[in-house]
């Protein structure tokens, strides 16, 4: 599976906002500053698909990317957990996530990130029960891989599946936006989860 195209489609706060239900959708979602939108850019082949920003917690909207001229998309949740953030609002962007996650049809698999060089907090358990709930798990990018030794990738994958109490079934793709690597694995599990 090969993404040739992308472009945004929507930049939705609400519901009303969310472009109508048609291709599948694939949901990412991590902590703030996991390098989601750096792992969106490189699946993406694009440099600014979606902004990258040295402040975490920007992304405040679901955003809504079509892929391969409309093949699928690609629907980019807001990141959680960041301390700076009020409460409050950080309470608003878990209710949006968790609206358009129980509520949209299309929804084909959700990708969890983590950042590979540190054990998942709370919230990412907490996130990734949820997303088991409701049959969404499976599927773990570990982001960041350029950080840790090639010799620890596969003990520091581990240490994420105990974490998160992912089965022996899920995939754990260690992935590097600097180096590029993990992609192609990352899109075969995506081009499975679309049947392609």
């Amino acid at each position: 599976m090969k993404i040739v195209s992308a472009e945004l489609l929507a930049v939705a706060a609400k519901e009303q906002q969310y472009p109508p239900e048609g291709p599948p959708e694939i949901a990412f979602v991590g902590r703030s500053n996991v390098g989601k939108s750096s792992l969106l850019n490189l699946l993406a082949g694009r440099k600014a698909l979606a902004k990258v920003s040295g402040s975490p917690g920007k992304t405040r909207t679901i955003n809504f990317y079509e892929v391969n001229g409309g093949k699928f998309r690609i629907v980019d949740l807001p990141g959680y957990g960041y301390a700076k953030v009020a409460k409050s609002e950080s309470a608003g962007w878990g209710t949006m996530i968790e609206r358009y996650m129980l509520g949209r049809k299309t929804l084909k698999k959700a990708v969890m990130l983590c950042d590979i060089r540190h054990e998942p907090s709370a919230q990412d358990v907490q996130m990734y029960g949820w997303l088991a709930h409701y049959g969404m798990d499976g599927l773990i990018a570990a982001t960041k891989a350029d950080k840790v030794p090639r010799s620890a990738l596969v003990r520091h994958a581990q240490a994420i599946r105990k974490a998160l109490v992912a089965g022996q079934d899920a995939v754990i793709v260690p992935v590097s936006a600097l180096k590029k690597t993990g992609v192609g694995e990352l899109l075969a599990e995506i081009g499975k989860a679309l049947n392609e």
